[in-house]
């Protein structure tokens, strides 16, 4: 591509950052800074290696190769969440969700695996838990999402490992695995769903069908009980479809408003006490309410709901200026906080930083996010939105997207069920390949 920026149109860039296409040096002409004040190319220090993190390194280099670009991650891998149900369903392993970073050393990104303890706004500095302080022109911050422990009476972050919420993947999720093949046939599973906002919309629900698909080939005259914390969830009526269909009765989910509603947690018993009146349960798979990751409030990022308010343009900070939030963490309207929502705010707010720092006007690009949810490994759903922007706010493109038809047949949800596995090869490369 060998066009400068003043020969592309705007409805170009916003094709190619959408597309996630490599757009020209140019963007970033004689390396100017966002402070005027550094020389060279530019520092853009990225904070987190997950979908948003590790997709905004790859895309600031293949938009301007001439950037300096360091990606934190305290881990030598990443293990998705996508896909970590399918781990606690017996059908995967670990090592099919892991990560490695060797593929951004390879595009020159500098990858440190050390904590950020301090990020200083107004001097532009991030420090690293060896000593070491950074200097950017840019910080982009990707933290996930942290847990609201002083909700519900009887749980806190210790009790996590007796009842493991499994929401961020790795260890968790084995200990959940390992809890589920160790209870009697005949137990109850007790899944508390958490409130919104949360990561993954259908992933409690998704984990349900994985549950079931493991106790009806191991434990089948168990069953399934879910106190939710809200009155309903995504993709609902595809779920209750599919978990009927293929695992009848085995499930009961009970609605905020219906006795779902958590009031205390005895772990020790693994003895619940809800709307619903008191329960004991073999396994309980307790997911508590959420907010942005912890870093994020630290730095000052975060407002009263816990969670960053950003630009919806530019995903810059309105709180403060030249740091980005992308992914989990942000408010980003309609979007789900989601892998592939990070994904797609990654390429947008990584072109916005390309064409801030070369002194030229920022681009709003649509925004995309695709959801598959497996039901058994042979049956699955999925929804699909297009987001744009309109007077500065992230709203649904109408009549772009969709869910799966409900009452399809067996060989749709099949197809669906490969498209899935499809899905997930796909969006690990482009983010970690």
């Amino acid at each position: 591509m060998t066009h400068s920026i003043q020969n592309l149109s705007r409805r170009r860039l916003i094709q190619l950052a959408a597309a996630g296409v490599a757009l020209p040096s140019a963007l970033a002409l004689n390396g100017c800074s966002a402070t005027g004040s550094r020389k060279g190319a530019g520092h853009i220090v990225v904070v987190g290696g997950g979908f948003g993190g590790s997709a905004m390194a790859k895309y600031l280099k293949r938009y301007n190769p001439e950037l300096n670009v360091t990606l934190i991650e305290p881990n030598q891998t990443y293990v998705t969440c996508p896909g970590s149900n399918w781990v606690i369903g017996g059908f995967t392993e670990m090592q099919e969700i892991t990560h490695t970073y060797e593929a951004a050393k390879k595009r020159g990104i500098d990858v440190v695996h050390e904590m950020v303890t301090v990020v200083d706004p107004q001097k532009q500095t991030v420090k690293l838990a060896g000593g070491k302080t950074l200097s950017y022109d840019k910080l982009v911050v990707s933290p996930g999402i942290d847990f609201k422990w002083d909700v519900h009476e009887g749980v806190n972050a210790d009790t996590a490992n007796s009842l493991p919420h499994a929401y961020k993947a790795g260890d968790q999720t084995l200990l959940l695995r390992d809890q589920l093949r160790a209870m009697k046939n005949g137990g109850t599973f007790l899944m508390i769903a958490p409130p919104n906002p949360f990561r993954c919309p259908p992933g409690p629900y998704e984990r349900v069908g994985m549950v079931a698909h493991y106790l009806k080939t191991h434990k089948p005259k168990s069953k399934i009980l879910i106190l939710d914390q809200k009155n309903n969830f995504s993709k609902q009526g595809l779920f209750m479809e599919g978990w009927e269909s293929q695992y009848g009765q085995m499930i009961e989910w009970v609605s905020l408003d219906d006795g779902g509603k958590l009031h205390s947690i005895d772990v020790a018993n693994k003895t619940v006490e809800a709307g619903y009146g008191e329960v004991k349960a073999d396994v309980i798979n307790y997911i508590p309410p959420q907010k942005a990751g912890e870093l994020a409030a630290k730095i000052g990022l975060t407002n009263e709901s816990g969670f960053c308010p950003v630009n919806q343009q530019t995903f810059e900070s309105t709180i403060h200026k030249n740091i980005y939030v992308i992914g989990d963490a942000c408010i980003a309207g309609p979007m789900p906080k989601s892998g592939h929502s990070a994904t797609s705010q990654a390429k947008t707010a990584a072109a916005n930083i390309v064409l801030a720092m070369a002194g030229q006007e920022t681009l709003s690009a649509k925004n995309v996010n695709t959801c598959y949810s497996l039901i058994t490994p042979d049956y699955a759903i999925s929804v699909a939105a297009v987001y744009d922007v309109v007077d500065g706010k992230i709203v649904d493109v109408k009549g772009a997207g969709g869910v799966s038809p409900m009452r399809a047949t067996p060989q749709v949800r099949k197809m669906e069920a490969n498209y899935t596995r499809g899905w997930y090869r796909s969006i690990t490369d482009e983010v970690w390949g």
